[in-house]
């Protein structure tokens, strides 16, 4: 507990941060964006001579004064909500450890956000994308075997990187991935991932080099599929760039990211007959909310759609 009589606004936002990281188990990727929300929203209050009234004395206004200078500066509207629930989280804490005794943020709505439609790849685009990392060297069997997984599997990137030895089962053309909020899922992979990383696997030890310490030269359970030149574990960082030279190398959208191969394996599936729930445990939403996003179909499909089912057609 902090001491009200010494504690500074940044001491209350730390308090935050690490109750967020320690006792919720949020992911570092949300713990970082929400310390960059609080940050932003504290120099705010500093350069309006503010900064003393955290948390105790902040009004609605203040808030909305944020949000006004915040919108002016071009931030998005989704970039804007989540500030909000980094406030909102951050107050509902201090309330609860009676660090605060109101809540500037009751009152103040969330801008409403449009819900796009996720970019995706089509077939014949996957297909070149995939068949065009050929090679014999350990990155090209490295760079084949992850993107057949992102696709195959239609795993998140983090998801990806955070696969052992131990999460394989080839022999039943299975993966195990950890998700959002640790749940673990049992995913089918597909012939042309489990070959491809199986393929891999073959050469995995090589990175090492010689170095008996290295995770590539482990074979133990919790040692990483993927590692980098160094031989140790792949980044997030690190995968995005493999897609992006890929991507050039195929003369594919640079603009792809590891998340459209996800998009389009929800995609394709839906395009060929899977049903929404099925692919909503596929990917791990825990609502059906969020897979159905993917319920758009390609012009090519409607049109066969169409073809069957009206009778003008």
């Amino acid at each position: 507990m902090i001491a009200r009589e010494v504690a500074t606004p940044e001491s209350y936002a730390e308090a935050f941060l690490a109750h967020l990281s320690q006792e919720r188990g949020a992911s570092t990727h949300t713990v970082k964006a929400y310390a960059e929300d609080l940050t932003a929203f504290l120099a705010f209050l500093e350069g309006r001579k503010e900064l003393a009234r955290f948390p105790h004395a902040l009004d609605r206004l203040a808030v909305r004064a944020f949000l006004a200078e915040q919108t002016k500066n071009g931030l998005a509207k989704r970039s804007l909500a989540r500030r909000l629930s980094a406030l909102r989280s951050c107050y509902k804490f201090l309330l609860k450890r009676k660090l605060a005794e109101q809540n500037p943020l009751d009152g103040i709505s969330t801008p409403k956000l449009g819900r796009p439609l996720p970019k995706f790849l089509n077939e014949a685009e996957v297909r070149s994308l995939l068949e065009s990392v050929k090679g014999a060297h350990w990155r090209d069997l490295r760079d084949r075997a992850l993107l057949e997984l992102l696709y195959g599997a239609g795993v998140r990137v983090s998801e990806l990187v955070g696969v052992n030895l131990e999460d394989l089962d080839l022999e039943r053309g299975l993966v195990r991935v950890r998700g959002k909020g640790k749940k673990e899922r049992l995913l089918p992979i597909g012939g042309c991932a489990t070959r491809a990383v199986a393929g891999w696997m073959l050469r995995r030890s090589e990175v090492a080099a010689g170095r008996a310490n290295a995770p590539a030269a482990r074979t133990d359970g919790l040692a990483p599929l993927f590692v980098n030149k160094l031989g140790t574990r792949l980044d997030v960082r690190s995968v995005r760039r493999v897609l992006a030279k890929r991507l050039c190398e195929a003369g594919l959208p640079p603009d792809a990211t590891p998340h459209t191969l996800r998009h389009s394996y929800a995609t394709h599936l839906l395009d060929r007959g899977a049903d929404l729930r099925s692919v909503q445990e596929l990917l791990g939403h825990a609502s059906l909310s969020t897979t159905q996003v993917y319920t758009h179909l390609t012009p090519s499909r409607l049109k066969e759609i169409y073809a069957q089912a009206h009778p003008k057609a």
